[in-house]
């Protein structure tokens, strides 16, 4: 057991918090995304799946250990509603908040376009899964550098 980690950390993804180096891009989708053969391609293969979880609670833990990059224009992405392009959901607007929160600073962002999104889950180190329910819930989240 150790202190101050979320409860909903087990060692893996703790090990692929600390695995990934500054530059490394996590994919954190939803329910409805193809996790499982997206995650085949990342670069760890691996798979965390987070039941019960939303968005929002899963990056804001990841983002108790884990900084988004400061030397990238948009350290956080998410998937373009196909339907309403350049729209922000209320799940996007959550996330963005949740960062902002966790960073104590603005964290700028954008909308990849959905197959854009595939792709770039692909080449990300890991994907963590969750349980959002609410559409276009999927995020890629950039590493930064710990300063101190």
């Amino acid at each position: 057991m150790l202190k101050r980690i979320p409860a909903f950390m087990d060692a893996e993804l703790l090990w692929i918090l600390a695995a990934m180096g500054h530059g490394d891009t996590l994919a954190v989708v939803d329910r409805n995304f193809p996790a499982a053969s997206v995650a085949m391609h990342t670069a760890s293969k691996r798979l965390i799946v987070l039941g019960g979880m939303d968005a929002p609670a899963t990056i804001g833990g990841i983002l108790e250990l884990m900084p988004l990059d400061t030397f990238v224009d948009a350290p956080l992405s998410w998937m373009d509603p196909v339907d309403q392009p350049g729209a922000i959901l209320p799940v996007h607007a959550d996330v963005v908040t949740t960062c902002w929160q966790a960073e104590g600073r603005e964290v700028a962002y954008n909308a990849i376009e959905r197959y854009a999104f595939y792709a770039a889950a692909k080449e990300s180190f890991a994907v963590v899964q969750n349980s959002e329910s609410r559409p276009y819930g999927c995020f890629i989240l950039r590493k930064g550098v710990v300063f101190d």
